[in-house]
Parts: C-alpha cells; structure tokens; sequence
C-alpha cells in the first residue's frame, strides 16, 4: 500500500506531457497490436486512451509520461521520446500509404502527432519534445516533417499548413482519400522543417507540433449529402464566419450518415454544448436530423486521473 500511495503522489507532482499520435490504421487489428506493444516497451509511458474509426480507417492513440530536467530547468528526458519513436518504426514498416483509403483527410502513415503540457508542465516542455521526435522521425525514417504551432519556428498553425498542402481536398470518389493523394508528384509544395524534400508514396509526410489543449468533438449528421455536411461545418466555423475558435470538417461516415468533425481550439470559451447546438440549427434548415455528438478523446483532468491509476497498477487500457 505505502507502494501505490508513493508512485501515486509522485505522479501527482510530476511536471506531465502528453502525445497524441493519429496513425492511418485502423483495420488491421495485428497492426494496431504490434504499434501498441512498441508503445508500451517503456512502463513509464501510459496508454491513456485510443480512439479508432473504422470508416475514417484511423486511430488516435494519447500517451502520457514524465518530463525530467537539468539542474537550470531544462527539459532534458522524457520516456514518451523513444515511445513514440518506436511506435513511428513499426507503422512504417507495416503500412503502406499507397494501400490506404478512407473518409477522413491524411497525408501520411502518421497524419500528426501533437504535444500537450498537462498538470504542471509548460507548452515550452511541449514544443522541445515535439522539436526532438521531428528530428528522428525526419532522419531516422527519411519522412518530411512540417512542424506547428508552438514547435515552429514563428508557431505556425496545423490548419494553414495543411491548407498549403492540399490536405483537405478528396482524391477517390469524392468523398474519400485514397494513396497519396498528389500522384505523381513527390516533391513537396512547401519546404519541410525536418526529413527529405521529396516524398516517399508508401509512407507520405507527417505534421507534428505543440500546442495548447484542444478538444475534438463530431456531430452525426442522418443524412449522405455530403454537399450540406460540408456547407453546414463551414458555417460553424470560424473561418465560414460562425464559432469562433472551432475548426470543421464536413466528412463521410458509414453508407447512411456524415459527420461534423470539429476541433475546439479553446473549449473552455466555446464548448461541445455550442457546437452541437449551431449544427442542429443549421442542419435544420437544410431539413436534416442530427445526432448526439461525441468526444474522440478525455478531458486533461480525466487523462492525468486515468494515468495515475494506471501507472500505479503498472497497465494500460
């Protein structure tokens, strides 16, 4: 007991980073398993939550661990480095871009791997860990890495660069992504910070960066109209002029519905609550029913609580 009550306080005051690693997989349940043992080859990173979507063919996988540092406040280790590493190594031999399709928008085996502080730590802490697996994912695995947000040199956002990147625009039916999606082309439209400048077609490129909390939140919509789910997460968004601080998609999912796919950039300010009831409104007009929406992933209280309880059993979900 004195055991668990130690490791438990020890967690508790420990400075806690989190990484959110989306993988373009999530059919191939030998694949996924091997991905999530190299993950945990280190008991000192925590699987915290997964998230997989068979339609979008894509899984979200949150780790957290510890941050150490030198005798002048330095980040210095933190076992979610070589974590995350190991995780890059076998996605990339086991899955090949060009074999991939689904209904959500990737440009590579790995579409983004994003850094949080949680619980005492700083975005500073965030921005030096993503800074650190960018260089070894670019030079170990030779994959363009495009840094964002507080891990780019002038903080960059994830949306702009995508945007230069055609990230968002569909390239098999309409609706879906399918291989790399630039055929023929592999050399890149922007420079990256990290890796080659051109592409390899099995493994494509990777976004990774540090920021802030966000939340991810999607709203069923019972319709396959793909043409209004895409005019109606334009209009919750900011950039279409409504939410402020919320970015969408207007996405596929399944053969009788599509989905509001949204990030909550500060969603403390604008919450689920908000978003779920401007997609109703608006879905309204255009004489559709909506769905209750649903998060992909725990709220930071709810991940560092997980966490603690799971580094003290020594387990994983």
């Amino acid at each position: 007991m004195d055991y668990f009550n130690n490791k438990k306080a020890m967690a508790k005051q420990s400075m806690l980073l989190c990484c959110k690693v989306y993988i373009s997989e999530s059919r191939n349940k030998e694949t996924l398993d091997s991905i999530e043992r190299a993950a945990r080859q280190d008991q000192e990173t925590v699987i915290v939550n997964k998230f997989k979507d068979h339609e979008y063919n894509r899984v979200g996988y949150t780790l957290v661990s510890y941050v150490a540092h030198d005798s002048i406040g330095c980040p210095i280790y933190t076992p979610l480095h070589q974590s995350v590493v190991a995780m890059a190594e076998v996605a990339y031999e086991a899955i090949n871009l060009e074999l991939h399709c689904g209904a959500h928008p990737r440009l590579g085996v790995i579409d983004d791997i994003v850094c949080h502080p949680l619980a005492r730590a700083s975005l500073h802490e965030a921005a030096w860990l993503a800074k650190t697996i960018a260089s070894d994912v670019g030079i170990r695995f030779q994959v363009p890495v495009y840094l964002y947000g507080a891990a780019h040199p002038t903080g960059k956002s994830l949306e702009t660069i995508r945007r230069e990147l055609g990230y968002y625009r569909p390239n098999f039916t309409g609706n879906k992504w399918a291989g790399w999606p630039h055929e023929p082309e592999t050399t890149l439209a922007e420079k990256p910070n990290e890796g080659p400048e051109t592409v390899s077609k099995t493994k494509g490129v990777v976004m990774i960066g540090a920021r802030p909390w966000i939340a991810t939140y999607n709203v069923p919509i019972m319709s396959v109209d793909f043409s209004a789910a895409r005019r109606i997460a334009l209009m919750v968004s900011a950039r279409g002029g409504g939410l402020p601080t919320v970015q969408t998609l207007g996405l596929v999912h399944g053969e009788d519905t599509t989905e509001v796919a949204c990030m909550l950039l500060e969603p403390n300010q604008i919450g689920a609550d908000r978003v779920q009831k401007q997609v109703e409104m608006l879905a309204a007009e255009e004489g559709l029913d909506v769905d209750k929406g649903y998060f992909t992933d725990l709220s930071p209280e709810m991940i560092v609580d997980r966490y603690i309880k799971l580094i003290s059993n020594n387990e994983s979900p």
